[in-house]
């Protein structure tokens, strides 16, 4: 497998799938160009030759991890365990050598012991920061551990400014809603998937920041709409949203872990 391959095209990838006895595939529709525009930007500038080894945290059904894998990466995927248990998620990662460590919890994540100290060159977090609804200093505290210095951690997220986010939703401002997911959708609706809490591309720096000394941002971009939507008005605006570049409608941030001298520093309290 070659570093520069291009990724699988949707077709193919959701054929890999069925082979393996299927997969959520309106899912993988919804996200695909995420995930090929995602690998893309970060391998546009991870140094040829460097190591591969990569940790995807919320690999869910293997997509984004399977694009990897296939771009020439030593992928490892955590997820919850009812995932993992799927028989079709079980039989792709055995044909593609994808390592599936099931995580019960992320707010102590004990099942990461079993990777070795420094031994992941890139950690995936995409998607994932802006759900989290606990205090996440000791998840941290382990993906510190088991980077590799010169790591990168790669975050995806929302970007709360975007032309369409709810920074501009008038009609809740002057309802007096509040920044996050509805009380009715916190009461209402039995899922992990809420986006608790959205960020702007300053507060994804400041996070990493504030977590350790050793973080070190070395990219920090708004990418565009990652795909458009089959309604031609729908994308005729998002075509001229998207060059209003700080109102684009996702963040992509790499941080470099460039040592391992202060450990993480914050401490929590109540």
């Amino acid at each position: 497998m070659s570093f520069e391959r291009d990724p699988l095209s949707l077709d193919n990838l959701i054929e890999l799938f069925r082979e393996h006895g299927g997969t959520p595939e309106l899912y993988l529709y919804h996200h695909y160009a995420r995930f090929t525009e995602t690998l893309k930007e970060f391998c546009s500038t991870w140094p040829e030759g460097k190591r591969r080894r990569v940790l995807d945290i919320g690999a869910h059904w293997l997509h984004q991890s399977v694009l990897w894998r296939q771009a020439g990466f030593e992928v490892t995927a955590v997820d919850l365990p009812g995932t993992f248990e799927v028989e079709s998620v079980r039989s792709i990662a055995r044909q593609l050598d994808i390592p599936l460590l099931k995580c019960q919890s992320l707010e102590h994540p004990h099942e990461l012991d079993q990777v070795a100290d420094a031994s992941i060159d890139v950690v995936l977090f995409t998607e994932i920061i802006e759900h989290i609804t606990f205090n996440p200093v000791s998840f941290w505290r382990q993906v510190h551990r088991i980077m590799s210095p010169g790591g990168r951690i790669v975050v995806t997220t929302p970007n709360y400014y975007s032309w369409k986010g709810r920074a501009w939703n008038f009609l809740r401002f002057i309802s007096g809603g509040g920044g996050g997911i509805g009380v009715s959708n916190v009461l209402g609706v039995h899922t992990y998937g809420h986006h608790w809490r959205e960020y702007s591309k300053a507060e994804v720096l400041e996070y990493f920041k504030m977590l350790s000394p050793d973080f070190v941002t070395v990219k920090a971009i708004y990418m565009p709409s990652y795909a458009l939507s089959k309604i031609w008005w729908k994308a005729g605006v998002q075509i001229v949203m998207d060059r209003l570049w700080f109102a684009r409608p996702n963040i992509h941030v790499e941080v470099q872990l460039k040592g391992k001298e202060s450990g993480i520093v914050v401490e929590p309290r109540w």
